[in-house]
């Protein structure tokens, strides 16, 4: 019973400081989110980005969501995918999402029908609300070839690397 309570007392301890040392990198996103919000784009830009380049998927996507749209950055939409990318290997949905959108509108990317159904399957396997629908309108321009190998790729996708 005694070694029960230390394993339990244990584990709270752990979780507790796995909390605290995650506030601070979920309040210099909020900053960074805020900023974005007023559309104060050089501030989270400055708060992301460190935040970016040490591996955190939501700095990552809306990184990616500033080079997109040239808010604060210059427009640039391969800018804009490096950093999809480096999100959508973590599984960001909407990282996942946002490379779907490039692919099916060839923004940045050759247009890749294929390519834009994979990634809104892996999105919608993520819980991205928006994926099914997105995927359901391409598959009305897809031949049944092009979405079975859609799919194949989507089962056999595995983040670069893995």
């Amino acid at each position: 019973m005694r070694e029960d309570r230390r394993f339990i007392t244990l584990r709270l301890s752990v979780a507790l400081a796995m909390t605290c040392l995650a506030a601070p990198a979920w309040a210099e996103f909020q900053v960074g989110m805020d900023a974005y919000n007023r559309g104060d784009f050089k501030t989270a830009l400055r708060e992301w980005q460190p935040m970016a380049e040490q591996g955190d998927a939501r700095a990552q996507f809306y990184f990616g969501l500033l080079y997109e749209n040239g808010d604060g950055v210059p427009l640039d939409y391969a800018k804009a995918r490096q950093w999809y990318e480096k999100a959508a290997v973590q599984g960001d949905a909407k990282a996942q999402l946002y490379l779907g959108l490039q692919s099916s509108f060839g923004q940045g990317v050759p247009m890749d029908l294929v390519d834009a159904y994979m990634w809104y399957s892996l999105a919608a396997g993520n819980g991205n609300a928006h994926a099914p629908g997105y995927r359901a309108d391409l598959s009305r321009q897809m031949t049944p070839a092009q979405i079975a190998e859609a799919q194949k790729r989507a089962r056999e996708w595995k983040p670069k690397g893995k």
